[in-house]
C-alpha cells in the first residue's frame, strides 16, 4: 500500500463527511441554494489565487526538472486557463470579474490558504506534496461520486461543475499528484512520513471546512 492509499484510509471519516455534506449532496441532486453556490465559487476564486502561489513555490523547490516542469505547467494552466474558465463559469451566474476580484476571503478561506502557503514556504517537499493532494484528488473523488449517482439534468450548471472534475485531463493531473506523493513517501524516513501524514490530514480537514463555510455563508463576526 502506497502513501496515498494509506493516508486515504486514515482519512476515511473526513472523506465520508465531505461526500455526505449537504453542500455536496445538494450539487448532486440539484437542490443546493444557488446563492450558496455563488458564495462558494467566489471564495474558490480567492483560493485559486493563493493556490497558484503555492504551485509557484512548489516549482521553485522541486527536487528535479521533471517535477519542476510539472508544477510550472500546472501553474501556467491555473493562471492562464483555469482562471479564465472560472470567470466564464461565474458569469453564467451573473457574477462579474470585478465582483470576483473584490471578494473578501472568509475566515476559513484565509486559514486554509495560509496553511498551504506556510507548508510551501517552511515544510519539506514531501509535506508540500501531501498538503496538495486532498484538493487535487479530493475534487476528483467528489466529481466521480456525484457522476456515478447521476448528474442533475434540471441543474445544468451543477452538472457542468461535476464534469470539470471527471474530465480525463483533470483525472491525469490528480493521478500524477498521487504518484508524486507516493514516490516522495517511498524515499522518506519514518519521521518524515509522520509529518506528511499529519499535513495531509490537516489539509483534508480544511477541505471539509471549506464546504461547511460555503454552505453556511461564513462571514467575519466583526
Amino acid at each position: 500500500m502506497g502513501f496515498a492509499d494509506d493516508a486515504e484510509e486514515k482519512a476515511t471519516e473526513i472523506r465520508r463527511a465531505i461526500l455526505e455534506h449537504p453542500f455536496i449532496t445538494g450539487i448532486g441532486d440539484g437542490s443546493l441554494d444557488v446563492e450558496a453556490f455563488k458564495y462558494y465559487i467566489c471564495q474558490d476564486y480567492v483560493y485559486l489565487i493563493e493556490y497558484s502561489r503555492m504551485l509557484a513555490l512548489a516549482s521553485a523547490r522541486a527536487p528535479d526538472l521533471e517535477t519542476m516542469g510539472w508544477f510550472a505547467k500546472l501553474l501556467d494552466g491555473t493562471l492562464n486557463v483555469e482562471m479564465d474558465l472560472h470567470r466564464s463559469y461565474c458569469a453564467q451566474f451573473g457574477i462579474t470579474t470585478d465582483e470576483l476580484e473584490s471578494t473578501r476571503p472568509a475566515p476559513t478561506t484565509m486559514a486554509y490558504t495560509n496553511f498551504l502557503l506556510n507548508v510551501a514556504h517552511q515544510g519539506s517537499f514531501g509535506q508540500l506534496a501531501a498538503c496538495f493532494l486532498p484538493c487535487q484528488w479530493g475534487y476528483w473523488e467528489i466529481g466521480d461520486h456525484l457522476s456515478r449517482r447521476g448528474k442533475p439534468a434540471h441543474a445544468p450548471l451543477y452538472s457542468q461543475w461535476i464534469d470539470m472534475y471527471t474530465d480525463p485531463e483533470y483525472v491525469a493531473l490528480a493521478l500524477w499528484a498521487r504518484s508524486k506523493a507516493d514516490q516522495l513517501a517511498e524515499e522518506a524516513v519514518p519521521s518524515e512520513l509522520v509529518r506528511m501524514e499529519g499535513t495531509y490530514l490537516t489539509s483534508f480537514r480544511y477541505e471539509y471546512l471549506f464546504w461547511e463555510m460555503a454552505y453556511r455563508g461564513e462571514q467575519w463576526a466583526v
